[in-house]
């Protein structure tokens, strides 16, 4: 059976809840990946009030949507960044800016009520970030120590320890999105994380191809070696296109510009082979939805949405239930 096509909507939090769910329920869409701000959910709210979650879940049935995973990653990504980035303002409530530690305080929290929320929700994952308190290390000029990254792991392991017990309590697991700005951005600071960890079953990760590929990991060999702990898989590509000005780093132009060394662009415009990437999921065994996180500033965005899905649609298939030469055998 083909696993159920999801939109993750924290690329369309500009438009209400239910103006999401007509949308994306007559494109044809199984569910929603529902992000946790805008009006499309209110975890705080989530987590204590009864008639606010049933409310969410008459609406998403209304349009023959169902929800298998939040994604919370704002909130996150002020857990375990380090203090003074003014970007975290935008993220926290505005009468925090400034106030580096009740930014901190308030992400925590916010984590903490997403269990909850996702658990009542009848959701048993949750996708998101980590933050990072050593991202700004990532070129080690000026000099970075072995010391100072191991103090940066074990800062993720201090600050997200209580929040992933609250995930236990709730049996709601916690899927990072591997990605940078993440303490997790690549194959060997993920699996740097795990061991950090000690391998804790509550943690585990969103597989994004897109934010592998440009880097130069392979997406697929990825799955593989981390199949046991990938718990949410979102569909997206990129584009890498090095034509001899561009750099991989970006060169502080903005996504979309056509002078990048690569950008995000709709599935199956760009590099990621997702074929390879469905072969890997059925060796796994993996039966979750397939989340498209729709970025492309190049195309029109209702357009991209529904040929996305028409994509994915096409590209998942079932692992075989026979060998393909068992009948040569007499």
């Amino acid at each position: 059976m083909a696993r159920p096509v999801t939109l993750f909507t924290g690329q369309w939090a500009d438009l209400g809840f239910e103006d999401v769910c007509s949308l994306i329920g007559g494109f044809g869409y199984d569910g929603l990946e529902i992000a946790c701000w805008g009006d499309h959910m209110d975890v705080e709210r989530a987590a204590k009030d009864p008639d606010y979650v049933a409310k969410k879940k008459k609406t998403l049935a209304k349009y023959g949507l169902k929800c298998w995973a939040l994604g919370n990653h704002l909130a996150g990504q002020c857990v375990g960044d380090a203090f003074g980035d003014p970007r975290l303002e935008g993220f926290a409530p505005k009468k925090l800016a400034g106030q580096w530690e009740n930014i901190r305080q308030w992400g925590i929290q916010q984590m903490l009520y997403t269990a909850q929320a996702a658990k009542n929700m009848g959701c048993s994952v949750v996708t998101g970030f980590m933050g990072s308190p050593i991202w700004k290390y990532l070129y080690s000029f000026p000099q970075t120590t072995e010391a100072m990254v191991a103090d940066g792991f074990a800062e993720i392991l201090e600050l997200w320890t209580p929040i992933l017990d609250e995930f236990d309590r709730c049996g709601v697991k916690f899927a990072l999105e591997v990605h940078p700005s993440e303490i997790a951005f690549d194959y060997y600071t993920a699996k740097r994380l795990l061991e950090v960890f000690g391998y804790r079953e509550t943690l585990g990760f969103n597989f994004d191809p897109s934010h592998l590929q440009w880097q130069g990991v392979d997406p697929a060999l990825f799955y593989r070696d981390f199949a046991d702990r990938i718990y949410h898989v979102h569909i997206k590509d990129c584009y890498v296109k090095l034509d001899g000005r561009s750099g991989i780093l970006g060169s502080h132009l903005q996504f979309g510009d056509v002078r990048r060394g690569w950008n995000f662009v709709s599935p199956g415009h760009g590099d990621v082979n997702f074929e390879f990437i469905v072969r890997e999921a059925n060796t796994a065994g993996y039966k979750g939805p397939f989340s498209i996180e729709w970025e492309d500033n190049g195309m029109d965005r209702l357009f991209g949405a529904k040929e996305a899905l028409a994509f994915v649609r096409k590209i998942d298939f079932d692992r075989s239930s026979v060998s393909f030469d068992g009948a040569m055998e007499n």
